[in-house]
């Protein structure tokens, strides 16, 4: 495996450098201390993963992990900041982890595995699903690695801001996929009920009047989406073929 470890700080670079021959002896450890430096060895070395600081001068690391995800062979990316402030922002780049400095020797090794086992390239693949082409899972980046919910335990996905959460009896996930996307994608088993709203059909309760108007009630979860006037005529209609 080649690692490039890109960071402004040296002490930084010298630790995730000594973490990573400790861990692997066998990776070949590349450093880049800017934005612009990283994408040139990008280009000429092309690592496998990247490890990523945030914020540097220049050119930071979301932009940097913005202009990798138009590669048609982007290596994998692993933020690894201080500052816990752009969690959601590196959503958006589908990155394989993101770990907080000092970063923990057992995290990356986690995140290592993970980026070995499911690559930029793999990830696409991964959301695509099996051969049948649909997904069986939700999957989004966080410090232990890439966490999962399987879309049968999902009862809605809800848009916040820039951001959208998926709910399920046991947890719930923001993820980097938007209601657009996931409406296009799941329209056989999701159902649109508002525009910050996808409620999963089989787990449908029912609808029901409140003080604000429409609610869908959902199996496991007390969290009720409201239903917009625009969609409450095909969500009744759409309930009555289930």
């Amino acid at each position: 495996m080649k690692v490039l470890v890109v960071d402004d700080e040296a002490l930084a670079r010298d630790r995730l450098r000594r973490l990573l021959s400790r861990m692997a002896p066998d990776v070949r450890c590349l450093e880049s201390e800017d934005g612009m430096q990283a994408l040139q060895a990008v280009s000429e070395e092309s690592p496998d993963v990247v490890l990523l600081d945030i914020r540097m001068p220049g050119m930071d690391g979301i932009e940097v992990a913005a202009q990798l995800d138009d590669l048609p062979n982007p290596p994998a990316v692993i933020f690894c900041t201080a500052y816990d402030d752009h969690a959601l922002e590196a959503l958006q780049h589908q990155v394989v982890a993101y770990l907080l400095k000092p970063v923990r020797e057992a995290e990356l090794a986690r995140a290592l595995e993970n980026a070995g086992r499911v690559n930029r390239v793999q990830l696409a693949s991964l959301r695509a699903g099996p051969e049948s082409g649909a997904r069986t899972h939700i999957t989004s980046p966080s410090h232990r690695g890439v966490d999962s919910l399987s879309l049968d335990s999902i009862r809605c996905f809800i848009a916040e801001d820039k951001y959208v959460t998926a709910y399920s009896p046991e947890n719930s996930l923001v993820i980097p996929d938007s209601l657009k996307e996931l409406e296009a994608e799941l329209e056989a088993t999701f159902l649109r009920v508002h525009r910050n709203a996808l409620v999963s059909l089989q787990h449908v309760r029912r609808l029901s009047r409140s003080a604000e108007g429409w609610v869908v009630e959902l199996e496991g979860v007390a969290l009720s989406p409201q239903v917009s006037r625009r969609h409450l005529k095909a969500a009744k209609d759409r309930l009555k073929q289930r």
